[in-house]
């Protein structure tokens, strides 16, 4: 193996414990995650099942307060679980983990009422529930200016009207955080709220299940809402406010997916270091050609100085200094050169590489959609430039 563990130097009081629970969400993972990722990969469904199990074994909503069902611990435990499944080449199941733990968890803990929190936390940290969050649609991607999806007024209840689409979750999905127009008078963001969005409401159904290039058994969806009605309890955060807790928890997000990055980066550098150093080509091993070794050293070089840029990020969402620039920064590089090694491992494998019976393909696929979900690179330009040269 050449990745060392993550540095915990942004935790030093913890890091001990930090250690030993990683340590037991890896031995979890390897021993009831990555016997059956093949399978799972091949049926195109993870069995909702594993849900309980990860709830079972802790490590869902690792850092949210007890009293909600978490372990009342730091954002860095919640890395080590995203670590440890893209570590073991699990990216399909971190994305999974990562939109119910770190995305949809977090907008009920920072903008839900007592309430909300005390209804649907405990269940999603044990597995009993799970949690989607619904922003992107038809004609609205990246661009949350863009929402169709309506919730009107009827008398103390809402209605809501409209799609959503590449919505990870959606088919386990018990709740499913809904952005939809409640202003169509002012500009989507001054006029966009969240409802929570119980799966059994009437009026709400899921669609087909979306075929991807990678990520098989990340189940993705299209949500509908033909006069869904949700009562003001259900709204999350004030009337008209949806886009201002969408930017509040964005940066957080957008963490998640440049940690992912970086960890099954490493992944795919381990498998192939392993690789290279087995395969015979001219009468010796692959790793002794100068090519292998230069291209070997330069990944390994984009590794760790990304590595050290996402535990700074850590430390700093840890501390609420996380900004949208600086995640946008995160997930622009990380993802960016996720794909950048996993072409290039790819290419060492040879032929092989081509095969999908080599998990280096899987992370070559998998890691495709990084570039797109949680706001397109070309959108993460924008978010950077505007923040030095303003909106011009």
């Amino acid at each position: 193996m050449v990745t060392a563990a993550p540095s915990t130097d942004f935790d030093t009081s913890l890091a001990e414990e930090l250690e030993l629970f990683r340590e037991n969400v890896g031995r979890f993972v390897q021993s009831e995650i990555e016997p059956h990722v093949a399978e799972w990969e091949e049926n195109e469904e993870m069995p909702r099942e594993v849900w309980n199990q990860l709830g079972e074994a802790g490590v869902l909503c690792v850092d949210i307060p007890s009293e909600y069902g978490g372990s009342d611990v730091p954002a860095s435990f919640a890395a080590a679980v995203i670590d440890e499944l893209s570590h073991a080449n699990c990216s399909a199941l971190a994305s999974l983990v990562g939109v119910h733990s770190d995305i949809v968890a977090h907008y009920l803990l920072g903008s839900g009422t007592e309430e909300q929190k005390q209804r649907y936390l405990p269940r999603m940290a044990s597995g009993e529930l799970v949690g989607a969050i619904a922003m992107s649609e038809p004609a609205a991607g990246s661009d949350l200016q863009g929402i169709r999806t309506t919730a009107r007024r009827d008398g103390d209840d809402f209605i809501i009207d409209g799609s959503k689409t590449f919505i990870t979750n959606g088919h386990h999905a018990g709740i499913v955080l809904t952005v939809a127009r409640t202003n169509p008078d002012v500009s989507a963001s001054k006029g966009m709220s969240i409802f929570i969005v119980e799966s059994d409401t009437p009026g709400f159904s899921r669609g087909k299940r979306l075929e991807k290039i990678g990520q098989h058994s990340a189940d993705t969806m299209e949500l509908f809402y033909d006069g869904v009605r949700v009562g003001q309890s259900q709204l999350l955060g004030d009337i008209d406010n949806g886009f201002v807790v969408l930017m509040d928890e964005l940066p957080r997000e957008r963490w998640m997916l440049a940690l992912t990055a970086v960890a099954a980066a490493e992944a795919a550098l381990d498998m192939t270091v392993e690789y290279v150093q087995e395969r015979k080509v001219f009468g010796a091993s692959l790793a002794r050609l100068q090519n292998t070794r230069f291209r070997i050293a330069e990944m390994k070089t984009e590794l760790t100085i990304h590595r050290a840029f996402i535990d700074h990020c850590t430390a700093l969402l840890m501390n609420n200094k996380l900004d949208t620039a600086t995640a946008s920064m995160a997930k622009l590089s990380c993802t960016e050169m996720q794909g950048r090694i996993a072409d290039g491992c790819l290419q060492l494998f040879g032929g092989y590489g081509y095969m999908r019976e080599y998990p280096i393909s899987r992370a070559f696929v998998d890691a495709r959609v990084q570039r797109i979900y949680g706001g397109a690179s070309e959108i993460m330009k924008e978010i950077i430039g505007r923040s030095v040269l303003g909106r011009g």
